[in-house]
C-alpha cells in the first residue's frame, strides 16, 4: 500500500522529468558533442565543408580566446559590484517591510514587485529612453543641477546597466528576504526589546542572521543571471555601438560565433566553458558563504 501511494507520488513529478529531460539534459548533451568537432571548408568555400573530430580543440581556443575571456572577467567584476549593491537595496526594503503591519507591508510589496513583472527588454527599453539625451528627462535634469553626464559614455555604460539591473531585480530579491523574515519567531524581537535592544540592533543581531539563507539563494540566482547578461547590453549596442561592442560579454560573443559568424562547433564549446565557469562561481560562493553561516 505505501509502495503504491510513493509510486502514485512521483507520477506526479513525470511531467517535469520529461521537461528536465528534454528541455535541459538532451540540449546539454547536443551542445557537449557538437563541441568535439570542427568545420573544414575545402575550396575557399566552394568545395562545400566536412565536420571532423577535433577533440578538445575548441575548449583549448575557447581558453585562449583573449576576448572570451576578458568578457568573463569584464562580467565578474562587474557583478561584484552591482550583486552586493543589489543585495543591499533588498535587504533594507525587507526588513522596512517586515516592521510595518501586514496590510501596508502588503501594498508596498505590491508596488516594488511591479518593475520585476516588467518583461526585461521592455524594462531595457524604457530605461535607454530615460537615458536618452535626446528625449530622456534624466539629462535635462542633470542639467538643472548643473550634471552634465552622458549615461552611454564608456565610463558609464556598466553604471547605466547596473542601475537598469537592479531596479528590476530588487522586488524578486525582496520578496524571498521578506518571506524569510516571516518565519523568524516573532517572540525574540520582544525578548531583544525587553533587554533594551534597539530596532537597529534587532535587525542587526536577529533578523539578518536568520535570512542569511535567503541571502545565499538570492546571491546564487543572482550570479548565475549575471554571467548570462545579454538582453540589456545588446540593446545598449543599438544606441552606443562604439561603447557596446560585440564582445562585451561573453553570450554576446557566444551568438555572434554561431549565429553571425556560423562557427556552431566554437558556440557550443563557449556555452559548456560558460556553464562551467558558472557552475564554479556558484560553488566558491555556496562554500565561501557556508563557512561564514557555520561561524
Amino acid at each position: 500500500m505505501i509502495r503504491s501511494q510513493r509510486w502514485k507520488g512521483a507520477a506526479f513529478t513525470v511531467p517535469f522529468q520529461l521537461g528536465f529531460v528534454f528541455l535541459y539534459l538532451i540540449p546539454i548533451g547536443y551542445a557537449v558533442y557538437e563541441s568535439l568537432f570542427v568545420e573544414h571548408q575545402s575550396g575557399l568555400g566552394l568545395g562545400g565543408s566536412t565536420e571532423r573530430f577535433s577533440g578538445l580543440h575548441n575548449y583549448q581556443q575557447g581558453l585562449t580566446d583573449s576576448a572570451f575571456m576578458n568578457s568573463v572577467l569584464r562580467v565578474v567584476l562587474f557583478a561584484c559590484v552591482q550583486i552586493p549593491v543589489m543585495l543591499l537595496v533588498s535587504l533594507l526594503l525587507a526588513l522596512f517591510l517586515d516592521a510595518l503591519s501586514s496590510k501596508v507591508a502588503g501594498r508596498f510589496r505590491i508596488l516594488l514587485l511591479v518593475p520585476y513583472m516588467i518583461p526585461g527588454v521592455v524594462a531595457a527599453i524604457v530605461w535607454i529612453n530615460l537615458y536618452s539625451p535626446d528625449v530622456g528627462p534624466l539629462t535635462p535634469l542633470g542639467k538643472v543641477f548643473g550634471l552634465s553626464w552622458n549615461f552611454f559614455a564608456p565610463s558609464m555604460v556598466w553604471p547605466s546597466i547596473g542601475n537598469l539591473l537592479t531596479w528590476h531585480g530588487i522586488g524578486y530579491n525582496m520578496v524571498i528576504i521578506y518571506s524569510a523574515l516571516q518565519g523568524v519567531p516573532r517572540d525574540l524581537f520582544e525578548a531583544a526589546r525587553l533587554d533594551g535592544a534597539s530596532e537597529f540592533r534587532v535587525a542587526l543581531s536577529i533578523k539578518i542572521p536568520y535570512v542569511r539563507g535567503a541571502l545565499v539563494l538570492t546571491g546564487m540566482l543572482s550570479i548565475i543571471q549575471m554571467l548570462q547578461i545579454f538582453n540589456e547590453p545588446a540593446l545598449f549596442r543599438n544606441v552606443t555601438p562604439q561603447t557596446v561592442n560585440d564582445n562585451f560579454t561573453p553570450i554576446m560573443i557566444i551568438y555572434n560565433q554561431a549565429f553571425n559568424a556560423g562557427n556552431y562547433h566554437y558556440a557550443a564549446a563557449l556555452s559548456v566553458l560558460l556553464a562551467l565557469i558558472l557552475g564554479l562561481a556558484s560553488f566558491l560562493f555556496y562554500r565561501l558563504t557556508a563557512k561564514e553561516a557555520d561561524a
